[in-house]
């Protein structure tokens, strides 16, 4: 269940705060792939992957729809990395810092896989 101004119910990085939910792209992934690494979706502690949208060139204050009824904003673009991570250490690179994108989640609803999600609104003089 993803909770309005609040995160995903049960998840650890839930509140109010920016970086409710965070979301990387099969894409973005399948590159570390092609370095050799065995990774399943969840492994860059994202919570939501997706296919065939370019998260990481989406500004801050694009908003998306998940499913019927949840719309998201993204309000940051990768994040800083104070320890190296375990992902790095394999593979000497990590894509949550430059690819990782977070987002507030600006109405509830449940979300499953395989919910479309669609680019809902672009930020205003984009």
């Amino acid at each position: 269940m993803a909770i309005k101004h609040y995160g995903l119910e049960g998840d650890a990085h839930a509140g109010k705060w920016h970086r409710q939910v965070s979301l990387l792209a099969t894409e973005s992934a399948d590159v570390m792939r092609s370095k050799g690494l065995e990774i399943k979706d969840g492994d860059f502690g994202e919570n939501i992957v997706t296919s065939g949208i370019e998260l990481k060139s989406l500004p801050v204050g694009t908003t998306l729809k998940i499913g019927n009824d949840i719309i998201i904003k993204i309000t940051q673009i990768g994040k800083l990395c104070h320890d190296r991570c375990a992902i790095y250490y394999k593979a000497g690179d990590c894509i949550m810092p430059r690819e990782g994108i977070f987002a507030e989640i600006l109405s509830s609803g449940m979300i499953k896989a395989g919910d479309e999600i669609l680019i809902h609104e672009y930020p205003s003089g984009v």
